[in-house]
């Protein structure tokens, strides 16, 4: 059987609990749910679904095929009842996810996913030979993470065939260095690889107890071991394909510069240390 993590902003107790059930039901085992979480869900499920293939293709053997199910489905009354799903395949590993350009755009830059199958949820249903009565409910109801897209993933896993139609991912405007997800130990893990070496400083944005901004002076070190204790530093991070992370060694620089998910670095100057 196939491992099957879970990434939903839908992770309260009651829905984690119908979540497992009915994977558990459709697959025969239960998933991982990891919570989307903290003010900004969708910069934070980007990064762990590029993290999750990442660990699938780089493990230096076949491994075993895996189910990743991603749902991030803004109501923003662009589409009847928020976003359609999609799938798709980085090798043998089976993505099921919403059509979210967002979360979907650190797998466009960094694996080259930049088509995948989008579903209308109706028309797969129908296919699939459900009468009218459950499309109704599976293409109108309000936990369509719950109802749709565990389907959707079991009928691509099982080569079922599923109407889609193949689609272009929306390539993003590359906007400056974004705090993607702050960890347990208040590190904030950037969106991308900086072009800094060791030496290297990068003017940093920080808010002041007053409502203002400074900026801190934050040098590149190689690894997090050479930041001085208790000090700033930048250092290649263990997400995405060695992406930056902002850290303090001993500290959280999340509570250090007031960052959180979401959030810009204000400022990337780049100057070589004399």
């Amino acid at each position: 059987m196939s491992p099957i993590t879970y990434i939903t902003d839908c992770f309260d107790g009651n829905a984690r609990a119908r979540l497992s059930t009915r994977i558990g039901a459709l697959f025969g085992q239960s998933p991982t749910i990891v919570a989307a979480d903290g003010p900004d869900p969708e910069s934070f499920a980007a990064l762990t679904l590029l993290d999750c293939l990442i660990a699938t293709t780089a493990l230096g053997e076949d491994g075993h095929p895996t189910i990743t199910l991603l749902n991030i489905a803004p109501r923003d009354g662009v589409w009847p009842n928020g976003v359609p799903f999609c799938f798709f395949h980085v090798g043998m590993h089976l993505v099921a996810s919403t059509f979210n350009p967002r979360v979907l755009s650190l797998v466009r830059r960094e694996l080259g996913i930049d088509h995948v199958h989008v579903t209308d949820i109706r028309e797969a249903v129908t296919a699939a030979g459900f009468g009218a009565d459950d499309v109704d409910k599976i293409a109108g109801t309000q936990f369509r993470s719950l109802w749709y897209l565990p389907l959707l993933a079991k009928w691509v896993a099982d080569g079922r065939p599923v109407p889609a139609t193949e689609t272009a991912v929306p390539e993003l405007a590359d906007d400056e260095p974004t705090v993607t997800v702050v960890d347990n130990f208040g590190n904030c893990k950037l969106d991308r690889r900086l072009d800094l070496v060791p030496g290297d400083t990068l003017s940093v944005a920080r808010r002041n107890d007053d409502g203002s901004t400074g900026y801190v002076d934050v040098t590149c070190y190689p690894h997090l071991t050479a930041v001085p204790r208790n000090t700033p530093g930048i250092v290649p991070g263990s997400s995405g394909t060695g992406f930056t992370e902002l850290v303090i060694r001993g500290g959280s620089a999340a509570e250090h510069f007031g960052l959180r998910p979401g959030d810009a670095l204000l400022e990337t100057v780049r100057a070589q240390v004399a």
